[in-house]
């Protein structure tokens, strides 16, 4: 997924989750099903760039378009989708797959309003992480995910018997999807970007740790009230152990990184020594 940086595209997607969060408000709409019709819509996408182009014409008029929408999408995908698609058209796009991307993180965000009916919402998220540190740790299985050539049903069902009966409907769901259309991503990466979005559901900022031994419960503690006071939100900690490190954390939050590991302090010295 493209960053959607401009000014337009943030707030166009911001508007269309919107539409999104009112479709799905009360429990009226199957948030399940409308994440997985908006995974089907970003796949169209994807696959018709004359479809991109008609929903991103900033000559076309907005109103326009969103009928557009309602007329190609009404009898194929649930009403949600087809609300939350119509109001992606009425937006402005820097690219023309802008769209297909925001398309992808509304569909994320819709499983994760499932997580959170389902009491799944923290499970979701955490079991995302591990999966994705799984695949990353695993060159067979990260292989496996991306063999083009491989039916894309066969890289479903893999990951469906790795998951059965250790996770959640919720994570199932999203790393099928994975699997089936990664859109260029490599696996771990798409998932992390998945990670993410789920943890904005919750308000939370995620923070990858890397420690050179499993952190206590007060270090943990101690470590996310930090963070949290530095950045003015809940974060939530993913940690990986890595011995290489020597001691000392490594942290990234998005593009910031707080590295107080020991072993970038000795290779700092000697550079420092040999310059």
């Amino acid at each position: 997924m493209t960053d959607l940086d401009s000014g337009a595209a943030r707030v166009s997607l911001a508007r269309a989750r919107e539409v999104l969060e009112a479709q799905l408000a009360g429990g009226g709409a199957d948030a399940g099903r409308t994440g997985e019709d908006l995974f089907a819509v970003t796949s169209l996408l994807d696959e018709s760039i004359g479809l991109r182009r008609a929903l991103t014409d900033p000559a076309r008029d907005a109103s326009a378009k969103a009928a557009f929408v309602r007329g190609v999408l009404g009898e194929r995908v649930s009403p949600a989708a087809v609300e939350t698609v119509a109001a992606l058209a009425t937006g402005r796009w820097s690219g023309t797959r802008d769209i297909a991307d925001a398309c992808e993180r509304l569909a994320v965000a819709a499983v994760a309003v499932q997580a959170e009916r389902s009491g799944h919402l923290d499970a979701l998220e955490d079991e995302l992480f591990r999966f994705s540190r799984t695949v990353a740790g695993d060159p067979a299985l990260r292989d496996a995910l991306a063999d083009r050539k491989a039916p894309a049903a066969n890289r479903a069902a893999l990951v469906s018997r790795l998951l059965l009966s250790r996770a959640t409907p919720e994570t199932i769901q999203l790393a099928r999807r994975v699997a089936v259309a990664p859109r260029g991503v490599r696996a771990e990466r798409l998932l992390e970007e998945y990670v993410g979005i789920v943890a904005r559901r919750r308000e939370q900022l995620v923070a990858h740790v890397v420690s050179a031994r499993p952190l206590t419960q007060e270090h943990h503690d101690r470590l996310a009230a930090a963070l949290r006071r530095q950045y003015g939100r809940a974060v939530r900690l993913n940690v990986d152990v890595d011995p290489e490190l020597v001691g000392g954390l490594r942290v990234s939050i998005g593009d910031d990184v707080i590295d107080g590991a020991v072993s970038t302090r000795l290779a700092d010295a000697r550079r420092r020594l040999a310059g």
